[in-house]
């Protein structure tokens, strides 16, 4: 090798650590960012509930997420208009066992009759939201499935939209065709995929159809969420989820989740409640739960969080 062709060598090299410092500091500051946005998000969305220890619980059973404790969540998907707190249209329950790498979820009936806690009367589930707020249906759904509920997530059904738009749409396998949705594989935008999880009345399973393109819709979000597009659309997402999502859950308490609960969560076992009944009371319809079906449901429950 030359001498000229050494000294240009010697030449590039300050060039090329320079540019690869420029993009380890880039790098550095959009990451700082991103968590930056990440727990200011969190912080908007957390609040608190005024509510004691559940009585479900044992005082020997006390949650511990760094110990790996199995934990249960109520997911609430919210109809809120103005002036109208609205009612719980989605109500699902899901049960985290990290040492089964398994989380279980079964998805209550809105028109479920059952005893509305706190209130002294017996109506439709969706309906403890509206009178009592987060604190009712919590409890309610507690008494129902006879568990522990240690955390709950809200989200606003009307902001769905937002959070469908903000990572670029959702594809669904449509497996009804019915109004402006054709069967088979479509894409939706915000606007579209609400009212895709609301159609009711033309489904012949009404609201267990409901159901499931509400999860089919849910799961959408959790993929095109974890794509590269949506890590560099990060701000509109966070905002999307600061506006419309609540959770009593802490900053601390997902972490604790994301580092000790990973695998548990990436494998959801369904459970469907099919083998009610419905039953009209003083001209209102509601969906009677299988005693057998409810008392299977609640032991296995137990069981996944080791009560």
């Amino acid at each position: 090798m030359g001498r000229r062709e050494k000294k240009n060598k010697k030449k590039k090299w300050p060039w090329v650590v320079g540019i690869l410092g420029l993009i380890v500091i880039g790098l550095g500051i959009y990451l700082f960012t991103v968590y930056n946005s990440f727990t200011n998000t969190l912080d908007e969305m957390h609040e608190p509930i005024d509510r004691e220890a559940s009585e479900k619980r044992a005082t020997d059973q006390e949650l511990s997420l760094t110990e790996q404790d199995p934990f249960s969540v109520l997911l609430l998907g919210v109809d809120e208009r103005e002036d109208d707190r609205g009612r719980s249209d989605t109500v699902v329950v899901m049960t985290i066992n990290p040492a089964e790498k398994s989380t279980k979820m079964v998805s209550i009936p809105r028109d479920t009759y059952t005893e509305i806690v706190g209130r002294g009367t017996t109506d439709k589930i969706n309906h403890a939201y509206a009178f009592g707020g987060i604190e009712m249906s919590l409890d309610t759904v507690e008494n129902l499935l006879d568990i522990p509920i240690d955390y709950v997530m809200q989200v606003n059904m009307e902001g769905f939209k937002d959070i469908v738009d903000a990572v670029g749409g959702v594809e669904v396998n449509n497996t009804m065709a019915f109004d402006d949705y054709p069967a088979g594989t479509i894409q939706l935008n915000g606007d579209e995929a609400l009212g895709y999880v609301r159609m009711r009345k033309q489904d012949p399973e009404g609201d267990f159809g409901r159901q499931n393109r509400q999860k089919q819709v849910i799961q959408a979000i959790m993929k095109e969420g974890a794509s590269v597009n949506s890590l560099l659309n990060y701000k509109d997402i966070f905002t999307a989820l600061g506006d419309n999502v609540r959770t009593n859950m802490t900053f601390d308490e997902m972490m604790d989740v994301q580092s000790n609960y990973r695998d548990a969560i990436g494998t959801v076992d369904q459970m469907i409640v099919e083998d009610g009944y419905g039953e009209t009371i003083n001209g209102i319809w509601y969906y009677m739960m299988d005693d057998a079906e409810l008392a299977e449901i609640q032991s296995t429950l137990k069981e996944h969080l080791e009560m």
